[in-house]
């Protein structure tokens, strides 16, 4: 099957969520999986590395935890696309496909990968044009 026929076949999600992302020193990771254990609900997300810990988290519920880390950096407004179908390992392309069509829109995207499914965050002002974008090519 080819990316376009994955695409195509898979079920576009979303949520009502606003999303922002906050940069963290390494030193925070506990935490910032502290806040997401605490909060306990989808859709969220911890990435460290060397340099920086980053947590995706719902606008609502960065309001309630933000004092709780006094060094973080707080960026912007965003919504989820979550593309509902499970991708093998094997799969090329698939987000390449998805930046594609999204950058012809002069569209954004964090891309992140889940163990069986892809997910974008996109900029809140550019939802529906994102949205509709990948509607139009999974109508064909």
């Amino acid at each position: 099957m080819s990316v376009e026929d994955l695409l195509r076949a898979c079920n576009l999600e979303t949520d009502e969520a606003v999303y922002t992302m906050i940069k963290l020193p390494p030193a925070a990771i506990w935490a910032a999986a502290g806040i997401l254990a605490d909060w306990g609900e989808p859709f969220s997300a911890l990435i460290a590395d060397k340099d920086e810990v980053s947590l995706i988290l719902p606008l609502e519920a960065w309001e309630d935890y933000e004092s709780r880390l006094p060094l973080a950096v707080q960026q912007g407004a965003f919504r989820l696309i979550t593309f509902g179908i499970t991708l093998d390992f094997d799969v090329v392309g698939f987000m390449a496909l998805v930046a594609t069509i999204l950058a012809s829109v002069q569209v954004s995207i964090i891309p992140l990968g889940a163990f069986s499914r892809d997910h974008i965050l996109v900029p809140e002002a550019g939802f529906q044009q994102a949205w509709d974008a990948l509607k139009s090519v999974q109508e064909g």
